[in-house]
């Protein structure tokens, strides 16, 4: 049994009564810090075993900001996160938190192989509150346990360890049950598509993923309606692919701005969300940059739009096709997919449908 520092909220008291493969190496955890971890953990192990690739999560509120597998890594990526030519664990968490670095601040890591000393060093430079993986090499707790003045969780989990067959959940008194979810991934997917299906499988629904060379470009979660979810997931992807425009890239560096800051204002600049008092703030700050950039053209061209659920209407194909995304993948079966497939068609899209839906609440 373990004592959290709290449940959901602070004046919630909250304990774990059964920690099954878990080990607390530093820190304590929250009610909430456990259950993005143990989302986060399952999401990279899947992936991992699906993609055979070292896989990456950052995760917040119980869904993933992003996910990606050890790959290149742009000129973008490497200014923004000071690193050159590292490693397959570090870059491919890189990766994952540059998918949407807004979300990404203060999130729980997951890492599908043991933390190296390259991993505890980023780690230690970035802003983030825990971090789960199936190990850690020599030295690397001791620098991940100063991070936070002492109060960064550090947790291990058993990669061999596996889960009762069902899962239960206690509700207001009522108790349900249900198998887990372990449905294999159908055969013969592209890589992308399997880390966007694993991605889904631990993302809350109603969820859409974008998902480009070995990465989640944008991920919608738990919205209400799966027109929302396309849209923002699609909004993600555009303002990730904005961020590498010259004029959000060269943004001048202003003296006592901390990286952060900066981030936050490419970020904004990038996604056109600066408010009336922003304009007049970034104006001040940065007088020689226009605050609006133009419409991207089509760009997202070997991109997979990835959908835990069937999309009901075309209106989600029309949202795709405005960044370009090549493929689609969902589960199909709507009464309206014909028309879906349709839209795909007149748009240069190929459709996958998986017959299998992936919800997860």
């Amino acid at each position: 049994m373990i004592d959290l520092r709290y449940g959901m909220n602070p004046h919630q008291p909250a304990r774990v009564l059964d920690d099954g493969p878990l080990r607390v190496r530093a820190g304590t955890p929250s009610f909430i810090n456990l259950l993005d971890a143990l989302n986060a953990w399952q999401l990279v192990h899947t992936a991992s075993a699906a993609t055979g690739a070292v896989v990456a999560a950052s995760f917040k509120h119980v869904s993933p900001a992003g996910v990606a597998t050890a790959g290149p890594l742009d000129d973008v990526m490497r200014e923004t996160w000071r690193v050159t030519e590292p490693g397959p664990l570090t870059g491919a968490y890189v990766r994952a938190r540059d998918a949407d670095p807004k979300s990404s601040f203060g999130d729980v890591v997951a890492v599908s192989a043991p933390v190296d000393a390259e991993l505890a060093d980023l780690l230690s430079q970035v802003i983030s509150d825990a971090v789960i993986a199936p190990g850690f090499e020599p030295g690397t707790l001791e620098v991940l346990a100063r991070k936070k003045s002492g109060t960064f969780l550090v947790l291990e989990t058993d990669p061999a360890y596996e889960p009762p067959e069902c899962e239960r959940r206690d509700v207001y008194g009522v108790v349900v049950e249900q198998r887990r979810d372990r449905a294999p991934f159908p055969p013969g997917l592209p890589s992308d598509a399997l880390l966007g299906l694993a991605t889904l499988r631990h993302t809350q629904s109603n969820s859409v993923a974008v998902v480009g060379d070995g990465m989640t470009l944008g991920v919608a979660a738990g919205q209400q309606n799966r027109v929302d979810c396309a849209r923002l997931a699609v909004g993600k992807a555009r303002t990730w692919w904005l961020r590498r425009h010259s004029v959000v890239r060269t943004l001048p560096r202003v003296a006592g701005m901390s990286r952060q800051d900066r981030l936050n204002w490419q970020i904004r600049l990038a996604e056109g969300s600066l408010t009336p008092a922003q304009e007049v703030e970034f104006t001040e700050l940065f007088p020689d940059v226009p605050p609006v950039l133009p419409d991207p053209r089509p760009w997202a061209s070997r991109a997979t739009l990835v959908s835990d659920g069937f999309l009901p209407f075309r209106d989600n194909i029309e949202h795709a096709a405005t960044i370009g995304i090549s493929h689609v993948v969902e589960p199909g079966g709507s009464a309206r997919s014909p028309d879906v497939v349709n839209a795909c068609a007149q748009h240069g899209m190929s459709v996958t449908h998986t017959g299998l839906r992936l919800f997860h609440h």
